[in-house]
């Protein structure tokens, strides 16, 4: 009830009124408004002190997430943040900016599910295999071009190590349409594991830029009268060439000492990064404040204490 009634009602619109969270006045009616969840929620006592059941709830202090928040409302909409330095965020693409609906055309892909299928589908000049791995904290992606039963090229491609799995997916994929706009061939089949990908690929009202980059490539490629045909292929079940671009993708994470190729931070990132901060700042009012004197010798640092959404612990999803 806490985390899907009251936080989106006391946070909604913070990202407006979020300067005056910082004011004592506000910050003792929000934690008013906590105390008593916080206190049901570990099953305390009511003369518990605020910092005890906040800790113990592992609840964030509500003018802290509505900083938070508000942050995160401002990166999406291109405002720098100190926390993030120089790096740039990965926002959406502009409705403005996408295709015109009348010039956009109807793509689709087929599953493939064991090598027999993928076989079957050899009539493209071109074959192109592509694929995204994490590994190690090091993100790469990459391309295999296939004639028939022989790879006739290969490229391994860098990602910053913050970057997501779908990101480089996505970039995988962009590169591919890339290739077929400037390949000379006709005919193109461009083979992923990634069905989140293509599910974005084929949807216009995605506005990811990645996604919308791949799309303007197939369309140039169809308006020039080539073949584009999309596939997805089950991971893992032994088809040589998608086997060959994830032995591709994890070498170009661990050993392609280059410039990342991209390095947009996407929101999983940010979202950590500002949580980060928040739990920090929470660590340091928790530690000056002189109740919850008894719940410290358990929880010396509240951010052991918390292992929210995004907090410590938390893999990076895709």
């Amino acid at each position: 009830m806490y985390t899907a009634v009251l936080e989106p009602i006391v946070l909604y619109a913070a990202s407006i009124w979020a300067p005056s969270a910082t004011k004592l006045g506000v910050r003792k009616q929000l934690n008013t408004v906590q105390r008593g969840f916080a206190q049901k929620m570990c099953k305390a006592y009511k003369t518990v002190s605020l910092n005890s059941a906040m800790a113990l709830a592992g609840l964030l202090p509500l003018d802290l997430r509505i900083k938070d928040v508000a942050s995160l409302y401002e990166a999406k909409r291109g405002v720098e943040q100190p926390m993030l330095g120089d790096r740039e965020m990965e926002t959406r693409v502009a409705y403005a900016n996408t295709t015109h609906p009348a010039s956009q055309i109807e793509l689709q892909f087929t599953c493939l599910m064991d090598e027999e299928q993928v076989d079957a589908q050899r009539l493209q000049a071109v074959r192109i295999f592509t694929d995204g791995s994490l590994i190690e904290g090091q993100v790469g992606a990459s391309l295999s071009f296939w004639n028939n039963e022989v790879e006739t090229k290969s490229r391994k491609i860098k990602l910053a190590s913050y970057c997501t799995v779908y990101q480089a997916e996505m970039l995988a994929i962009r590169e591919a349409t890339a290739s077929a706009w400037k390949r000379p061939e006709r005919s193109f089949g461009i083979y992923s594991d990634s069905r989140s990908a293509l599910q974005a690929l084929c949807s216009w009202s995605s506005v990811n830029p990645l996604a919308v980059a791949a799309r303007d490539n197939i369309r140039r490629c169809i308006s020039h009268g080539k073949q584009v045909s999309l596939y997805w292929v089950k991971a893992h079940v032994d088809v040589r060439e998608n086997e060959r671009a994830d032995e591709l993708a994890k070498a170009a994470a661990l050993s392609l000492k280059v410039r990342p190729l991209y390095d947009k931070c996407p929101v999983s990132f940010v979202k950590r990064q500002f949580r980060m901060g928040t739990v920090d700042e929470w660590n340091r009012r928790y530690c000056q404040e002189s109740t919850a004197s008894v719940t410290k010798l358990f929880f010396p640092e509240v951010s052991r204490a918390y292992n929210g959404p995004t907090g410590t612990g938390d893999s990076r999803s895709t």
